[in-house]
């Protein structure tokens, strides 16, 4: 060694030969090794733990991707954008998958992939406060936006181009709600976040509002570590990422993670954060020991009563049904309720009744469709669901699908449609808007019972690989 470092360029060789510090073939890595790792945000958007284990659009989306390559998949949360590209830079990961705005400084350090998905960046405020209405109206108020995002970029170029005055605080966190956060406490005013992250988080903010777009749909990518052979790597993500798009892949995951969003109004989800509060508490533990018993997940049973009689066993239709599950008195019977109005024995009535719609459903139905087209068929009875199945499948849908029948249970609202049908017409249309109404409580039930939303949090067993709390691999998909 000594007479190594009298020679540098001889002991940078070393060293390298040593370290590995020479380019590799990224791909050759990843499958020698059997694992593919990945970078991403913790967020509702993008990686998370629930109870049951990891889920996200960008995990489910990675996950798809080391099938494909015949390995494991191996996730590291990040909790600053910074920290995201700084494992790229130091190989720490393979690629960066968080919902990631490809931008001219970012491409000229880091490769990225083919667009997977797009956004626009929104200023969003507080209703009842003055309502910005283009970039101008900036100037002066408190603005917040995650440091190193492609927002602040945005907001230095307003400066840049007229706007000497406009000033904004950069919060050096990965997940907007931080952001969302300080405005519910009146710590800020305004906030930069990109239109897909503020559709998924608003019902847990009823009160904050889009006042306008900043900018025109912009691509998301992955991004690649710098100074690496990422040619072979990036050819197969491409071609996952075509491949998904044609066949149909990427828009049920899309559906799948998001198709929810704009199931309720502002006031609706104002409503619902406000009874989350005053109203389930006290029919909390019944509902999970009643989802327990039926083998449910217990935030979807909220949920369906929520949506029902918001948490009211003593609701009461004009058309007679009744209690917290609005059964209606045929319905009772069969279910063996005796008293509609004990909640109890509406809960377990209407999870029986669920539970009855799911397992009629065809057996080549997979959840979570399964599950939306059985809230379907809660709501408007088996026939009309399967009436709506047929036309989907009439019309090249597929009658699998939540979505393609989803599209199609409105038609049973039109003559042209349901006098061809065998049980005629049905509300199709309330039949969609309940089944996303619930999709959209359950939703936000499950994001306020992770405790912190944090990545770190402890798993169920099987779910990780002990000695590396870091890292949640996938066994398969």
């Amino acid at each position: 060694w000594h007479m190594l470092w009298r020679y540098p360029v001889l002991a940078l060789l070393v060293t390298c030969a040593l370290t590995g510090c020479a380019r590799q073939d990224s791909l050759d890595r990843i499958q020698t090794r059997g694992e593919l790792v990945v970078v991403s945000r913790n967020g509702p958007t993008t990686y998370y733990l629930e109870k049951t284990g990891p889920s996200g659009f960008e995990y489910a989306l990675a996950g798809l991707l080391a099938q494909d390559l015949g390995v494991e998949l191996s996730m590291k949360p990040a909790f600053s954008l910074h920290s995201i590209f700084d494992k790229l830079r130091r190989r720490e990961a393979h690629l960066a998958a968080a919902g990631l705005t490809l931008t001219e400084s970012r491409a000229a350090t880091y490769p990225h992939s083919e667009p997977y998905d797009s956004f626009v960046t929104q200023v969003v405020y507080v209703a009842g406060n003055t309502r910005p209405r283009r970039p101008e109206d900036l100037v002066g108020r408190s603005i917040v936006a995650l440091a190193d995002s492609s927002h602040v970029q945005a907001l230095q170029a307003l400066k840049n181009n007229g706007l000497e005055r406009l000033t904004w605080t950069e919060i050096p966190e990965a997940d907007t709600m931080e952001l969302l956060e300080l405005l519910k406490r009146a710590e800020a005013e305004l906030a930069l976040i990109d239109s897909n992250e503020f559709a998924m988080q608003q019902g847990l903010y009823p009160r904050l509002k889009v006042a306008f777009d900043l900018s025109e749909e912009q691509d998301m990518v992955w991004y690649l570590p710098p100074d690496t052979d990422n040619t072979r790597l990036l050819e197969k993500i491409n071609a996952f990422i075509g491949r998904v798009r044609e066949d149909g892949t990427l828009a049920r995951l899309r559906e799948a993670h998001f198709g929810h969003t704009q199931a309720v109004s502002r006031i609706g989800s104002h409503t619902f954060t406000r009874m989350m509060q005053r109203a389930l508490p006290p029919y909390r533990e019944l509902i999970q020991q009643v989802a327990k018993e039926y083998q449910m997940d217990w935030q979807l049973l909220a949920a369906i009563a929520y949506q029902e009689s918001h948490w009211n066993p003593r609701a009461q239709s004009p058309t007679g049904v009744r209690g917290m599950m609005m059964l209606t008195l045929p319905t009772a019977r069969e279910m063996g309720v005796t008293n509609r109005l004990d909640a109890t024995q509406s809960l377990r009535g209407g999870a029986r009744y669920f539970k009855q719609m799911k397992r009629r459903l065809a057996d080549d139905i997979t959840d979570p469709d399964r599950t939306w087209l059985a809230l379907a068929a809660y709501n408007i009875g088996m026939g009309h669901l399967e009436d709506a199945r047929r036309i989907t499948s009439q019309q090249g849908g597929d009658p699998n699908l939540w979505r393609d029948v989803m599209e199609r249970l409105p038609l049973l609202q039109k003559r042209t449609h349901y006098k061809t049908t065998r049980h005629g017409y049905a509300r199709g249309l309330e039949a969609v808007t309940y089944v996303q109404n619930i999709r959209h409580y359950h939703s936000i039930l499950q994001w306020q019972d992770i405790p912190d939303k944090q990545a770190d949090a402890p798993l169920a067993a099987g779910e990780y690989v002990p000695g590396d709390i870091d890292n949640i691999r996938l066994k398969s998909l």
